[in-house]
């Protein structure tokens, strides 16, 4: 590192910047979150093969969300104020310890409902942000108020978060208050850009942070794959190979890919930079994304393992451990996307039909079996490809009037 490098004034990095791409801090930074989402993914993975995949979705989808968000929140600051200096990469690595910390936290909440460690992994990422809006303040006097706004509404959240904690291990929350209560915190976190922003918007790239959104949902789609090795590995060690685990395995990897196919097939730089003002619903939205993809890579993991030994749960709920992610992600991508991409989409209902088509194929599961069901939806998301590329490659309508039509 050169000694110009050591320390360099924090200011706002150009929003035309070009060929920016992501950092190999960010690269790394990432990796980390893989940890997070194995733990989590197996966690609720166990929670569909014991046959409470309710429950099991309702904490996964608590981790997920501190998950999901102290990256997101990492990811739009670094877009605007990306110094990599030495101060910048030192509470970047805090934050990295406090992704560990949460991960190592997550068996834990899964099984004894013990949030302790996972609170204080959030805590410890939420502070080290928490210093690096206190110093973009300090550094950037134009951008002062928004990023002060930024350090004071994540502070007393956490605060919120903490208190939360020791309420429920001293029982003065009830039971049925403590979802209301985190859903309530959850909404004051998301709360807190939308305010902070009125101050004055944050620098963001958008081509930066389209990006970055794609790194994510690839470490998603690999994490998926690990999933499903991990079924594969347990049907394996319990029976020799058959053919439903060599269809489960084979169609699980074609849906991943024809899932990864359609995120990247609209590039969505170019959409955030024409309308800024929609990247709260193309940002947020994404939360049920990647929570999605998340939960398939479980969903297919006791597919596969269902294969080689009886799980507790039916083919039906395996069934649709798979189908509802796999709908999810294409309901609420079509819909975050559309809005932003100015490109021509497949119309929704297309997309409504094909994800009906997907729910409604687990209910063969219990005769035709969960590796038949899970081929089926493989086939539906290929066929959703041909229909968008055939769409996309129909040259537009042209009006029947001539130039000179309108006129006199």
């Amino acid at each position: 590192m050169k000694a110009r490098e050591i320390r360099v004034r924090m200011r706002p990095r150009a929003v035309d910047e070009p060929h920016r791409a992501a950092s190999e801090l960010e690269l790394l930074f990432d990796l980390t979150f893989v940890v997070a989402i194995a733990a989590a993914t197996a966690q609720f993975a166990h929670a569909v093969a014991d046959g409470h995949a309710l429950p099991g979705l309702v904490l996964f989808l608590q981790v997920f969300f501190a998950i999901w968000w102290a990256w997101m929140n990492f990811t739009w600051f670094a877009s605007a104020y990306d110094t990599d200096d030495v101060p910048y990469r030192l509470l970047t690595m805090v934050q990295m310890g406090g992704v560990l910390v949460l991960a190592a936290g997550v068996p834990a909440a899964a099984d004894h409902a013990d949030f302790g460690a996972v609170t204080l992994g959030y805590f410890i990422m939420r502070i080290a942000l928490v210093a690096q809006w206190v110093r973009a303040a300090v550094e950037d006097p134009a951008g002062r108020r928004t990023a002060l706004r930024y350090a004071a509404g994540i502070t007393v959240v956490q605060a919120g978060w903490v208190l939360r904690l020791v309420l429920v291990e001293a029982g003065a929350v009830p039971e049925g208050a403590r979802l209301p209560l985190f859903v309530a915190l959850a909404a004051a976190e998301l709360a807190v850009p939308v305010w902070a922003e009125r101050a004055g918007r944050t620098h963001w790239h958008p081509h930066h942070i389209a990006e970055r959104y794609g790194l994510f949902t690839i470490i998603l789609l690999g994490e998926s794959v690990l999933a499903a090795t991990r079924g594969v590995a347990g049907a394996l060690a319990a029976a020799r190979t058959s053919a439903p685990l060599v269809v489960m395995a084979v169609s699980g990897l074609v849906l991943l890919f024809a899932l990864w196919w359609i995120y990247f097939l609209l590039p969505a730089g170019e959409g955030l930079e024409e309308r800024p003002h929609l990247s709260y619903l193309w940002g947020y939205g994404h939360y049920g994304v990647f929570a999605a993809l998340a939960a398939l890579g479980a969903g297919l993991e006791v597919a596969a393992e269902q294969t080689g030994h009886d799980v507790t749960a039916t083919p039906l709920a395996i069934g649709y451990a798979v189908a509802i992610p796999a709908a999810v992600f294409l309901v609420l991508f079509r819909l975050i996307h559309g809005t932003v991409v100015r490109a021509r989409v497949t119309h929704p209902a297309v997309v409504l039909a094909y994800a009906l088509v997907i729910l409604l194929l687990p209910l063969a599961a219990p005769r035709a079996g969960v590796s038949a069901v899970v081929a089926g939806i493989a086939a539906a998301c290929v066929l959703l490809i041909v229909t968008v590329v055939a769409i996309g490659r129909r040259p537009p309508a042209v009006s029947r009037r001539t130039p000179d039509a309108g006129r006199g």
